[in-house]
């Protein structure tokens, strides 16, 4: 693993600087993951040169939200006010547009490393006891290229409070499948139900899924402008995955684990540089979770909780021609 110093070292030293601190290069065979120091982010991850996500350049923080890793809640929080014990807790307003608590207190949080090696990375940060939440944890988040060159992600929340802390945790990873046309992607999720929610993205009711939100059987995401939280996925062997898939038959898959019983999908043409984005996000619970109480999880004084998610990917050309 190479590992790049951060911007106070770089200037010091004379290295490059970096808007997301220090970055890790992880390298196995073919494939390549670049996690950075600020938000624990998944800046880059490529399997011959084929970039698998959305980049972003070294001057730039994470634009919309591309690859971060979210704790101690995914998503949003309406109003950032939720109640603890009957008491009002009041988050900081990160979402002004809609006046929401958005995507948990570490977004701008510089994650310390802990371990390292040539093919992984482990990362921690802690969320300190403030106002709207008033607990002790610590998030650690460890990146891994597998023997079959796929990357997995283990994130870990451990409670150092005297009390149950609630929580969510996800990810907000963007796929992309090399320069092929985000348009002419197919994308398949297997999940059966939908959360509908209101202009302020807060779920307030479920229903199935249905036309722009059905993708079971796969849709163009050239056809698409969702934004919207899945849930009822179909695990298979205790994973569930989900697929961008290219027209020559190459793919690039999200997977999760039993404990991520949700899954986000944004089709966005606001990412800069690119015509249109997929977000696919593996979360514990859906927005607002605080107040619905929906996939919300309690975790007990000195205790931990993890949740695993990845990305694999189907290049091999000579795989696909076989029949």
């Amino acid at each position: 693993m190479t590992s790049i110093p951060s911007a106070d070292t770089g200037v010091a030293a004379g290295f490059q600087t970096y808007a997301t601190g220090r970055q890790y290069e992880l390298r196995r065979g073919d494939a390549l993951a670049v996690v950075t120091e600020l938000a624990a982010g998944l800046r880059l991850y490529s399997r011959a040169g084929v970039a698998l996500t959305e980049t972003y350049g070294d001057d730039r923080i994470a634009p919309g939200a591309a690859g971060i890793t979210l704790a101690p809640w995914a998503n949003r929080v309406e109003g950032g006010l939720w109640y603890l014990d009957g008491k009002k807790q009041q988050l900081d307003i990160t979402e002004v547009s809609r006046n929401n608590a958005s995507h948990g207190l570490l977004r701008n949080a510089s994650y310390n490393l802990v371990d390292e090696s040539e093919h992984s990375v482990t990362l921690e940060a802690t969320v300190f006891p403030q106002h709207g939440y008033p607990f002790l944890v610590r998030h650690r988040v460890k990146y891994s290229l597998a023997e079959d060159l796929g990357l997995e992600v283990r994130q870990t929340l451990i409670n150092h409070s005297a009390a149950p802390a609630p929580f969510v945790l996800g990810a907000h990873p963007y796929l992309r499948l090399g320069g092929t046309a985000v348009d002419d992607l197919i994308l398949t999720v297997a999940a059966d139900t939908q959360l509908v929610a209101d202009g302020r993205l807060i779920p307030r009711s479920s229903e199935p899924v249905s036309g722009d939100t059905d993708f079971r059987a796969g849709q163009r995401v050239g056809d698409l402008d969702v934004d919207v939280a899945l849930t009822d996925l179909v695990f298979d062997g205790g994973t569930a995955r989900h697929t961008l898939s290219a027209p020559d038959g190459r793919s690039v898959t999200l997977w999760q684990d039993e404990s991520c019983t949700y899954v986000h999908v944004f089709v966005t043409t606001e990412l800069p540089g690119d015509e249109r984005a997929v977000a696919i996000e593996p979360m514990t619970g859906p927005a607002n979770a605080f107040n619905s109480g929906d996939g919300l999880r309690w975790l007990p004084a000195g205790e931990s909780f993890g949740i695993s998610w990845g990305i694999s990917a189907v290049l091999d050309r000579a795989v696909l021609d076989q029949p």
